[in-house]
């Protein structure tokens, strides 16, 4: 399921909050983004129509339909596929190259990996 940047800020609402009205979707994102009511609604269409989002009755509650870890994992593999050859070592090497990497963050990073050794 490919979701655009618009339609992302519709499921990060819903990530945070949960089952949310579509009018309090609305009303948050004119405040934070500028869209006006009917934008809004245009984009949680097409978030229903790629089955990312359910609508229950009554009062328009919009549900997600896929979580947020999902997505991360479909948007981070599509990048790897496309900017670096399907290789996640040439990603990683791009994220850190280059930059002060503090003990924590190295820490942190060598738990990720025994940890996903471990489910090997």
């Amino acid at each position: 399921m490919k979701l655009y940047d618009s339609e992302l800020k519709i499921m990060d609402v819903l990530w945070r909050r949960g089952d949310t009205p579509a009018r309090e979707i609305a009303s948050e994102l004119k405040q934070t983004v500028g869209w006006n009511v009917n934008t809004t609604y245009t984009l949680i269409k097409r978030c229903i129509a790629k089955e990312a989002i359910k609508r229950q009755e009554p009062g328009f509650v919009c549900c997600a339909l896929v979580s947020q870890e999902t997505v991360q994992q479909e948007e981070t593999q599509e990048l790897i596929d496309r900017v670096f050859a399907g290789s996640a070592d040439k990603l990683f090497a791009a994220l850190v190259g280059g930059r002060q990497v503090s003990a924590e963050t190295l820490r942190r990073l060598r738990d990720m990996l025994s940890d996903m050794e471990d489910d090997a």
